[in-house]
């Protein structure tokens, strides 16, 4: 269980490559960046959304 502690972070990775790709698709005429710009901001979100959850799951752990 120590291991949902850090997989959190894998959504920022996922996210900052999908920003990169972006950016990189900006400077294509032919590409569409918007679909990896939008992958970014899922995994950013997710990333927050994991870290709420996991830090109630580990409220309620000290709890019981």
């Amino acid at each position: 269980m120590n291991y949902l502690k850090y997989t959190q972070y894998v959504y920022l990775v996922f996210g900052a490559y999908f920003i990169f790709d972006g950016f990189t698709k900006l400077n294509t005429p032919e590409a569409n960046p918007w679909l990896s710009f939008m992958i970014a901001g899922l995994a950013i979100f997710m990333f927050f959304f994991r870290r709420k959850f996991a830090k109630k799951f580990e409220d309620r752990n000290k709890k019981s």
